[in-house]
């Protein structure tokens, strides 16, 4: 039985634009369950051990500005974790790709989900091929938001045979974890485009040509075309 493993995560809301929110953001991480990564999860582990950091849930976004767990941390234990991270993301064998929209030029709730599901369809029909190639196809989804919820389930329901969803702990799958950190840096990514760096975005990442060299084009060369 071969298994495809979809990891999903989200960043942004359906709520009104703002500065500070002007992009939705899906982002999926596709795992072939024939590829074991457990070394490369042990290995992350280990490391994080050795900062004190047992049993970690990773939540990118919270790094880069300082918040919840890390808040107490100065940068340079910061970016440490989020190297990691990095480091661990080079080192599996998973693709990712993003879906986004930016919100200011969409009316409510109802044109985004539309606008992202159309996204999402094309996509899936465009590798066809690729999905139906495994015999399950797994979408692993925490419920953060019913709004997505739903629309995961209508699409996977209308173009693929029996697909199978669970929802997740973020603390119980790196590879969710994989899908935040990604989702963070699609945004990054998308804010640097049109120079809507935040101050703790700056801070945390320093100069451009290093994100791009260090994260974005590393990063990038994983997507799913």
């Amino acid at each position: 039985m071969k298994e495809l493993s979809i990891f999903i995560d989200e960043s942004g809301d359906f709520g009104d634009y703002s500065f500070h929110s002007p992009y939705y953001i899906i982002a999926m991480v596709f795992h072939d369950q024939s590829i074991d990564i457990q070394e490369q999860i042990r290995h992350l582990d280990t490391e994080l051990s050795y900062l004190g950091l047992n049993n970690l849930c990773i939540h990118t976004g919270p790094i880069i500005r300082k918040e919840e767990i890390y808040k107490s941390m100065d940068i340079f234990e910061r970016r440490r974790i989020f190297n990691k991270m990095m480091a661990f993301i080079r080192s599996i064998d998973v693709r990712y790709k993003c879906f986004h929209i930016e919100k200011k030029h969409t009316a409510d709730s109802v044109e985004a989900a539309g606008k992202l599901s159309k996204q999402i369809s094309q996509f899936i029909r465009d590798h066809y091929d690729d999905f139906l190639s495994f015999d399950d196809v797994k979408i692993y989804y925490d419920n953060g938001q019913v709004e997505i919820s739903k629309l995961l389930s209508s699409v996977f329901n209308a173009l693929l045979p029996n697909p199978i969803f669970r929802k997740v702990m973020p603390s119980d799958y790196k590879l969710f974890q994989v899908a935040d950190f990604i989702c963070s840096l699609q945004l990054v990514r998308l804010k640097l485009e049109v120079n809507q760096f935040s101050k703790s975005e700056m801070n945390f990442f320093g100069n451009q040509r290093d994100l791009k060299q260090n994260y974005l084009n590393p990063l990038r060369k994983k997507e799913f075309k």
